[in-house]
């Protein structure tokens, strides 16, 4: 009877008929959910377009009307925004959730694993293929280094908690792992689990007769079949949503896109930062005529987790309600009245840091200097994701068009050293420690161009126009780790996918 009941609110929560894999899932998860024993698991696999989210947030509600407690993850910051986006509900990043920080000492400082104190709580964790279980120097701060170990052992520590895994294997998988441990059921029954498992494999974000949809399965079979014996060739005849772009036609192309659907809604996604550098620059130069190192106008993109500028944000804005308040006098209202005041806060519009992958657009720069060994910039920001929410923060322009993902170890510990210097005058290393976490340029915006950017930081984010520049290929880099990439980029396009200086030989119609 509990099994009918829940699966009757789940396809209410669904809020349309279900399809034969969609009714497939919820049964699984109605088994998932009623099974007694404390070390439980779900996993929901499907490809891209499948719907996963959408269930997932399905799931969210269905939990809500039978008042049980959620909580939403995601391996980063950018997933956990459109996760939350979609299911409606606030969702964090897996480190912010199961670390603390043990103390702030700089680039050094160690995050210890927290204590679970949810109590009868389902966790859900959205693109699970990118969670890492290898240690790494960068992981080695968090825990024990290897995030799914600590993941599993936080959820599981607390009483009468479970955690739903939900992703794409054939997307790519976290960096320098042939699989995603987290979607393998027979990896996540090695930690004593008993396992759920589904597979979405019906794609309902592109239309039927789809070239992007028709190709990316081509190649997901690739991947998930083994058959990685020759380069992709992919069929273009037939299809209105998927072309080839010769160099030549490159700016043209692009300046159509951005008439068509905008600059947000299109993106060139490449095979790494160097290659992303050479289409940022392009683009700017060529097909806007910007020359300024950074104008009004640009589109950029938040290469590092910042949870500074919102607090302070939030700061500004609650003493800003508070004055407004006292002058409309406020005092007298009931609690209701002012919750229906209009002097809210605009950071309710977002969670509570900007996110690594966040897009955002300059609306005003000033005050350009240097300190510290390093370019800084006072900028206005727009977040077009998010309600075209405004922020005024300051950026690091070094980041601008390095070659590495954001400032390198090295490049930290030096801003860390330059910044520590101003504050050798407080005795007490607690106090100088705090006023430097406190500082605005230790914690600078770090940025890049985001005209291009790679495939990892695409991963999570779809657009419109997608340009896919793999560069040039041979039969000897052919390898599992390619269709992944390919695959990941094909799929962040909704309506149109062009792929730049494609080679006649992955054509499947080429005469």
């Amino acid at each position: 009877m509990i099994v009918d009941e829940l699966a009757l609110l789940a396809r209410q929560a669904l809020g349309l008929v279900p399809t034969r894999e969609q009714a497939a899932a919820i049964d699984t998860f109605c088994r998932f959910m009623t099974d007694r024993g404390s070390h439980v698991v779900m996993i929901l696999r499907g490809s891209a377009g499948t719907g996963k989210t959408t269930l997932a947030a399905a799931f969210v509600k269905t939990m809500d009307m039978m008042r049980q407690k959620t909580v939403l993850l995601a391996p980063t910051g950018r997933a956990a925004k459109v996760f939350s986006l979609n299911a409606g509900r606030p969702a964090l990043t897996i480190h912010r959730r199961i670390y603390r920080q043990k103390a702030f000492t700089g680039e050094d400082s160690r995050f210890n694993l927290n204590d679970n104190m949810a109590q009868d709580t389902l966790f859900i964790i959205d693109e699970a293929s990118m969670i890492a279980n290898g240690g790494t120097a960068e992981t080695m701060t968090f825990g024990t280094g290897r995030l799914l170990d600590d993941l599993v052992s936080f959820v599981y520590s607390g009483r009468n908690c479970r955690m739903m895994l939900v992703g794409d294997k054939a997307q790519l998988p976290p960096v320098g792992a042939e699989e995603s441990p987290a979607l393998s059921a027979g990896y996540m029954a090695g930690y004593g689990m008993t396992v759920y498992q589904c597979d979405l494999d019906e794609v309902l974000r592109q239309a039927e007769g789809s070239g992007i949809l028709y190709n990316a399965t081509v190649i997901r079979r690739m991947i998930t079949h083994d058959e990685v014996t020759q380069l992709p060739l992919i069929k273009f005849s037939g299809f209105a949503d998927i072309r080839m772009v010769p160099g030549d036609e490159l700016i043209e192309q692009l300046n159509s896109s951005y008439s068509e659907v905008g600059i947000d809604e299109t993106m060139v996604v490449t095979r790494s930062n160097k290659r992303a550098n050479i289409y940022n620059a392009g683009i700017r130069n060529m097909v806007l005529g910007r020359e300024e190192e950074l104008t009004t106008g640009d589109m950029l993109i938040v290469v590092k987790n910042n949870y500074y500028w919102l607090e302070k944000e939030k700061g500004s804005e609650e003493r800003r309600v508070k004055s407004e308040e006292l002058k409309c006098n406020t005092s007298s209202l009931s609690t209701k009245q002012m919750n229906a005041s209009p002097f809210t806060l605009r950071s309710s519009l977002t969670s509570s840091f900007i996110a690594n992958g966040d897009r955002a657009v300059i609306q005003r720069v000033r005050n350009v200097r240097e300190l510290y060994g390093f370019k800084f910039a006072d900028v206005w920001l727009q977040f077009p994701d998010y309600d075209n929410y405004e922020l005024h923060a300051t950026v690091l322009l070094d980041t601008l068009m390095s070659e590495a993902p954001a400032l390198t170890r090295q490049q930290s510990e030096q801003l860390f050293n330059a910044v520590q210097e101003d504050y050798q005058d407080i005795p007490l290393k607690a106090d100088r420690m705090k006023r430097i976490r406190e500082d605005m340029y230790y914690n600078a915006l770090q940025v890049k161009f985001a005209y291009a950017v790679t495939c990892h930081k695409a991963q999570g984010g779809q657009w419109a126009h997608v340009y896919v520049d793999q560069g040039y290929m041979t039969d000897d880099m052919l390898t599992p780790a390619y269709l992944h990439w390919l695959y990941t980029a094909f799929t962040r396009a909704t309506e149109r996918l062009y792929l730049v200086n494609w080679p006649d030989r992955q054509r499947a119609d080429a005469g």
